[in-house]
């Protein structure tokens, strides 16, 4: 009897679920970022629906005349990466009926596109997105940043132009959190390599509650230029779930696979597949190759070669169910300790950059058999920081 399985680990035996992310970290649910406005720079966007109406605007900035209040992007290859940090973070999960949520799923949502005609995000890029919001952030209320893109080569030069923007965003009270990076290597690229900012590793919790079974992710470290080591703490950066980008391919394969990863017994599972053969024998011809005369004998019986096609689909897709697919990344990990931000700041909204970061330092959890070079202070806890942020007393 036919089998389909999605590619993520489970816990248990006949698991096929992935964890929320509120509910892998823990994350205080009454807390969703309301009121306030998280600015993301990143390639590009879509108008997602688990966004609502919470964007306030959308920025093209990937020339010199920049362009305030686009159309957010259609559905372009460079969109996916834009609506993956922005809808990990504040999405509210009205297309996974609520699971898929992200944790600051009240904020506001500022965009800035910076991915230039080459479809490159390249320094001049960042550092012009990163010029608009310094002259503009206070036009919307931005109090927090999502930086998860790098720049061109390591630096320890102080006057390098995006550190120095960096210093002013974080000197007018907004906190900035950056990528560290998917290269295992031991130095960062700015914006990650700011100490103004607060750069985020990534760890595998391998879609488990269980911190016995959580690894290393094969995240970059090294140092800002002031000599401070970075990351500054670490948050899940692997099977996280994120809406699969509308009208491309993926989407279309997602939309024929996934009544094929609903949990059923043998029996239903190998009707299931009958059913998709039937009805959809044409889209699947065209769209996985096979040919019609070969599914043919998949009525009644199915064929093992058919079936390892359409299981490796799924796995290519790392497909979830028809609207999610499971990523990674620390530009995941980074949209994460953004959104949990949001929460404290929430809580808390007099708190300073340095303050939050104190106290994300403070909470966070060590891992045994990391180094700390590669972990910072350790894996980051949303409740525990918003706790420690409500009862935050600054030092006269």
């Amino acid at each position: 009897m036919p089998t389909f399985t999605p590619n993520y680990p489970a816990s248990r035996p006949g698991q096929i679920t992935l964890l929320p992310t509120p509910e892998r970290l823990g994350a205080l649910p009454q807390f969703t970022g309301r009121d306030v406005v998280i600015a993301f720079l990143d390639s590009g966007f879509y108008a997602h629906p688990d966004l609502g109406n919470r964007v306030l605007i959308h920025i093209d900035a990937t020339s010199d005349d920049i362009r305030e209040g686009t159309a957010i992007d259609s559905a372009r290859d460079y969109s996916w990466h834009g609506q993956m940090t922005s809808v990990i973070a504040a999405g509210d999960g009205r297309t996974s009926g609520g699971r898929f949520r992200g944790i600051a799923s009240g904020a506001r949502l500022v965009l800035i596109k910076v991915m230039n005609a080459r479809q490159e995000v390249k320094e001049a890029d960042i550092l012009r997105g990163l010029r608009w919001l310094a002259a503009n952030h206070s036009r919307f209320g931005v109090c927090v940043v999502n930086l998860s893109i790098g720049g061109d080569y390591p630096s320890d030069d102080a006057t390098h132009p995006i550190y120095r923007v960096l210093k002013v965003l974080a000197e007018a009270g907004i906190t900035i959190i950056a990528a560290a990076g998917n290269k295992p290597v031991d130095h960062v690229l700015p914006p990650a390599s700011s100490p103004h900012v607060i750069t985020v590793g990534g760890i595998d919790d391998h879609n488990t509650h269980d911190r016995h079974r959580w690894t290393r992710y094969h995240s970059s470290y090294g140092t800002a230029y002031d000599g401070r080591r970075k990351p500054d703490l670490s948050a899940p950066a692997r099977w996280i779930a994120s809406p699969i980008l509308p009208a491309t391919q993926v989407a279309q394969e997602a939309h024929l696979l996934a009544p094929l990863l609903i949990p059923r017994t043998a029996r239903s599972a190998h009707a299931a597949l009958r059913r998709t053969i039937r009805h959809q024998r044409a889209e699947l011809s065209e769209t996985f190759g096979i040919r019609g005369v070969e599914l043919a004998p998949l009525l009644p019986s199915v064929d093992d070669r058919v079936q390892a096609v359409l299981q490796e689909r799924i796995h290519a897709h790392k497909l979830i169910d028809a609207h999610h697919q499971h990523v990674e990344g620390t530009s995941v990990a980074a949209a994460i300790v953004t959104s949990i931000v949001a929460q404290m700041i929430e809580a808390r909204p007099d708190l300073s950059p340095e303050q939050v970061r104190a106290i994300l330092v403070a909470t966070a959890d060590p891992l045994p058999g990391i180094p700390q070079r590669e972990q910072g202070a350790g894996v980051i806890r949303p409740a525990k920081a918003v706790y420690a942020a409500l009862n935050f007393e600054a030092k006269p």
